[in-house]
């Protein structure tokens, strides 16, 4: 049996008969660009993460650079950010004209180090993104205070934690802005690219409306330089009718996730992912890491489990920020980490014998007995 490590068909069958309404009444409205089903989405969505506003974008990279342009940072300023993460957060720094500042990753959860976070803070600091990362949130009560004391801006990454809890709060909710992706893997996915905005302020919300729309509130008139970021109506109707069904969708994937950390308990050499306390993971990932991992991947892909990488180069390694000035070794727990993940198949659906199989050809290609 072929195991996929995401199989979005069974998805796709849940809501198979809502989208294709849904697409018939867009087409026949011809109410493709800001239809009525962005407005409700929106709406649903902001009320999903607990904050006032959500704004539908193209995809997620737009969706934290607006977010960047919406609190005015820019050229000469700079941006925490983990190395740890996929290169999109650092990409919309840059895109948005600022330089990101690599830390690294804490050693038991992967997620951002605060220590190594607050101590980046500079005079050039205009804020610290911190990302969510394989579906939990990243420790934000200590970046919260430091990013008050210090006068900068919180920007939450939140790509990967659609509808994750830390606290009692809800991912998406955090700082004063979050960007997150609707790109079809993620635990919200649309049929192509999406992304949105949330925040709970006022004047970003505002401000990002008018930059996903040429920088315009009134057609053809645009007091400001925007972009054509808009979410597309037909991506709006499946995001709504998927959100109906997301609560029980991550509750799947939190009992595979269980089921894989029964299976999994006494497999030497791996090491399983922990959740950090006060995190409700919706386990976007189900990453393990350990040694030789490059020989275990092929022989898993080679049995047929469609296992991958998340993520196999850290960021300030990437040609793309090699003017970062971060040699390797910079951040040793990032690199250690980049060599040694693999992500399992998960996914909302995914069944016992399926996981079974999973764990059966993983300790075959470790060499352990079954």
């Amino acid at each position: 049996m072929s195991i996929p490590l995401v199989d979005l068909s069974v998805q796709y069958r849940q809501v198979e008969e809502e989208v294709r309404e849904a697409f018939l009444r867009i087409m026949s409205q011809g109410a493709f660009v800001l239809g009525p089903d962005v407005g409700q989405f929106e709406e649903a969505y902001a009320k999903f993460s607990d904050v006032p506003h959500c704004v539908g974008v193209a995809n997620g990279t737009d969706a934290l650079e607006l977010a960047l342009r919406a609190l005015s940072i820019g050229p000469g300023d700079e941006v925490i950010v983990p190395a740890n993460t996929f290169i999109a957060s650092a990409l919309a720094i840059a895109r948005a004209g600022a330089t990101p500042v690599f830390v690294d990753a804490d050693p038991a959860y992967l997620l951002i180090d605060t220590d190594a976070a607050i101590a980046a803070i500079g005079k050039r600091t205009r804020a610290i993104m911190a990302v969510d990362l394989f579906g939990q949130v990243a420790p934000m009560e200590p970046l919260e205070a430091a990013a008050k004391k210090a006068g900068i801006a919180l920007v939450e990454d939140a790509a990967q934690s659609q509808g994750a809890v830390r606290h009692g709060r809800t991912a998406g909710s955090f700082g004063d802005v979050a960007g997150t992706s609707f790109y079809p893997g993620k635990n919200l996915g649309a049929f192509g690219d999406a992304g949105a905005v949330t925040t709970g302020r006022d004047d970003v919300a505002d401000t990002i409306r008018r930059l996903r729309n040429y920088g315009s509130e009134i057609k053809y008139h645009h007091p400001e330089t925007g972009f054509n970021s808009r979410l597309d109506t037909l991506q709006a109707a499946v995001l709504n009718a998927k959100l109906a069904h997301l609560a029980k969708w991550n509750e799947e994937r939190r009992d595979a996730a269980a089921l894989y950390h029964e299976l999994l308990a006494d497999l030497e050499p791996v090491r399983l992912p922990e959740v950090l306390p006060g995190n409700e993971s919706v386990w976007h990932l189900y990453p393990i890491r350990l040694p030789k991992r490059d020989q275990v991947l092929e022989k898993l892909n080679a049995s047929g489990i469609g296992a991958g990488i998340h993520y196999p180069v850290p960021i300030h390694l990437q040609g793309a920020f090699e003017g970062s000035k971060r040699p390797k070794g910079a951040f040793p727990v990032s690199e250690k980490a980049a060599d040694e993940m693999i992500s399992l198949p998960l996914f909302p659906g995914i069944t016992l014998d399926q996981q079974s199989q999973v764990a059966d050809r993983l300790r075959l290609a470790i060499g352990a007995k079954i």
